[in-house]
């Protein structure tokens, strides 16, 4: 009787085993559709976070998965054109990293899911219903990247002793997540006692040498950026002008200070592209959505780069440099 049950047992097991292996053999390859505002390149840090956490439920590029990457290269006017793309080759879902790439996707279809990475005011901008019972085929992370403007001038106050005039490079007819920075930034400033010089620029090599030469023309004593993809894929050479004209600056995204910038200030965005994986992970494997919440980030740091201070030569005060998760010597 022992052996008879015994061998039952084994065989069940066996069965079982046999199944599980031929559903991973026939299992669908799933082709995801990756709609990015920069470029490839400075999009890398961030697609390379998110592969790696894809990674670890077991999605296997090329096996399980494929990737379609559209990057709209600092022209939003083309996310639309290339959220069609994405559409037209049956994706079975479309992570949007930004503002524009989330609208694109989202006028484009109503019933491929997308993930957002990282947006900035998901309800304020209409994509979701409510952060709890988001609706439709639109959940992800948000990045809270307007509210956040707020913290970074009072930043740039205590960090500069007697600071009265700020430069905020802005793009012309700043609209949407720009628009809602600036919402925050003006009363902001004004209850700081802070005089707010706004300069308009292109965010390319041409646009920000004449901005930073309008800044200097307006005594600014430290600058800030509104938080878009364009600034951010332009930081090098944004570093290089606040390195030479002296101005202690603050930014939105680690990246940076990591090459160089002096502070920064906001959410860990590799975090967010982290559990962006998750929520994609959940996706195909039939979870719809609409039951996904919209998450607000939990992860904040404030960064300084000790280095770059002693370029402009600016003094931190010990008290100030004890508020930073981290000091780069």
């Amino acid at each position: 009787m022992k052996l008879k049950f015994l061998v039952c047992l084994l065989t069940t097991l066996l069965l079982i085993t046999a199944s599980v292996a031929s559903a991973q053999q026939t299992g669908k390859m799933f082709r995801i559709g990756f709609l990015g505002g920069g470029t490839a390149a400075s999009n890398a840090v961030l697609v390379n976070a998110f592969l790696q956490e894809l990674g670890m439920p077991g999605w296997i590029q090329g096996k399980n998965f494929t990737i379609e990457y559209r990057f709209s290269e600092e022209k939003p006017e083309r996310a639309p054109e290339l959220a069609a793309e994405l559409v037209r080759l049956k994706v079975d879902l479309i992570v949007a990293t930004g503002s524009p790439q989330t609208r694109a996707a989202k006028n484009a279809t109503s019933s491929i899911p997308i993930v957002m990475a990282a947006n900035p005011d998901p309800v304020g901008l209409g994509f979701v219903a409510s952060l709890a019972r988001p609706g439709g085929n639109v959940t992800g992370f948000s990045s809270m990247a307007f509210e956040l403007g707020t913290k970074r001038l009072e930043i740039l106050k205590d960090a500069v002793p007697k600071l009265a005039r700020v430069g905020l490079l802005r793009v012309p007819a700043e609209t949407g997540l720009g628009a809602l920075q600036l919402k925050e930034l003006r009363p902001a400033a004004q209850y700081l006692k802070l005089k707010l010089e706004e300069i308009e620029t292109e965010a390319n090599a041409k646009g920000l040498e004449s901005a930073f030469q309008i800044a200097k023309q307006k005594q600014v004593q430290a600058i800030m950026t509104t938080a878009t993809n364009g600034f951010f894929s332009a930081r090098k050479r944004i570093l290089e002008l606040a390195a030479k004209y002296r101005l202690p600056s603050v930014y939105f995204q680690k990246e940076f200070v990591d090459e160089g910038g002096l502070m920064f200030y906001g959410v860990d965005y590799e975090d967010l592209y982290r559990k962006a994986a998750h929520y994609v992970d959940r996706i195909l494997k039939g979870t719809k959505p609409a039951d996904l919440p919209v998450q607000q980030p939990t992860k904040f740091e404030f960064v300084i780069n000790l280095k770059a201070a002693k370029q402009i030569g600016l003094t931190l005060s010990p008290a100030f440099l004890s508020r930073a998760h981290q000091v780069i010597q």
